[in-house]
């Protein structure tokens, strides 16, 4: 990141990755037999992750060289770590396409998911450990960052140990579409006039940024306009992924309850009307039980058997 455009068109290509990914996990269930060349719009999905990682990797090179030029040695050392985790993220697509369209690379979706794990992992840690300016406003939008980011990790690992549900794929097109529509709220609140009232952008160059503010009254409420931005967007995401997610698994997949019989009212009779109703009894089996041992007390044995004269 480092400008409006870069920052817009990242967040573009994240909502679009996440639609195409939950989309796919909507109405086609992982499954062993299905490989990943049949999937529907897999090769669209890993063609626009190269395509957002190559914009991040490049603007990441430009920003390098701006920074040295100025010796920017901060905005220098954070450009590479953005470049690092970009590299990853292509890395990603890349081994996808070649095994898509050729046979050079014949890696299991797991190994896939490693990469794509590990590039996540160092996302995390970019966006933790980037504190430019400890009092800077920049940092309460990159702590909430965390919170999509933790998403995707979690449904990377649950979907590398349950491979056949479709419910982390859905959660990591989640993740990515809530990561889109922020990095959009950030390309608002840094670089145009929606920047919270009383502070300001101070540039040391491209990449290395801060978000400073007149006072604290002025850094409380953007810190809490911040949280309530956050917030507006996981709601409103949360009611559109309900929404299309139930109309998508209606139209195009499958309903674990189709496989239930619907039994109707003559049916129902029909059963009623077969039960022997002479068997039902008010009787408890205790009190069956309890009748049994009064009858065998009042049977007499052969050993208490009254004996005359030798004759029973």
């Amino acid at each position: 990141m480092g400008s409006f455009v870069t920052t817009f068109l990242g967040g573009l290509g994240f909502i679009a990755v996440g639609c195409f990914r939950a989309f796919r996990a909507s109405i086609a269930p992982p499954s062993p037999s299905i490989s990943d060349k049949k999937r529907p719009f897999y090769s669209l999905e890993l063609t626009l992750i190269a395509a957002v990682s190559f914009l991040f990797l490049l603007n990441s090179f430009v920003l390098i060289f701006k920074a040295l030029e100025i010796s920017d040695h901060l905005g220098f050392a954070l450009q590479l770590q953005n470049s690092a985790v970009s590299s990853l993220f292509l890395l990603y697509s890349v081994v996808g396409i070649a095994d898509f369209f050729t046979d050079c690379l014949p890696l299991s979706p797991s190994i896939r998911n490693l990469v794509a794990l590990f590039a996540f992992l160092e996302e995390f840690l970019l966006f933790y450990c980037q504190k430019k300016d400890p009092a800077g406003v920049e940092n309460r939008y990159f702590s909430l960052l965390l919170v999509p980011i933790t998403i995707c990790i979690c449904c990377i690992v649950l979907e590398i140990s349950y491979p056949r549900s479709r419910f982390p794929g859905l959660g990591i097109g989640i993740g990515l579409i809530l990561q889109g529509t922020w990095f959009l709220q950030m390309g608002f609140s840094f670089f145009t006039s929606w920047i919270t009232h009383g502070c300001f952008l101070h540039e040391r160059s491209r990449g290395d940024y801060s978000i400073k503010c007149k006072g604290h009254a002025e850094y409380h409420r953007s810190r809490a306009i911040a949280t309530l931005q956050f917030n507006l967007h996981l709601a409103a995401l949360v009611i559109l992924t309900v929404g299309a997610y139930s109309i998508l698994s209606r139209k195009m997949g499958t309903r674990d309850y189709d496989s239930y019989k619907r039994i109707s009212r003559n049916e129902e009779l029909q059963d009623m009307g077969n039960v022997n109703y002479g068997q039902f009894t008010l009787d408890s089996d205790e009190e069956e039980a309890v009748d049994e041992i009064i009858v065998e007390k009042q049977q007499p044995t052969s050993a208490s058997a009254p004996k005359t004269n030798g004759f029973e």
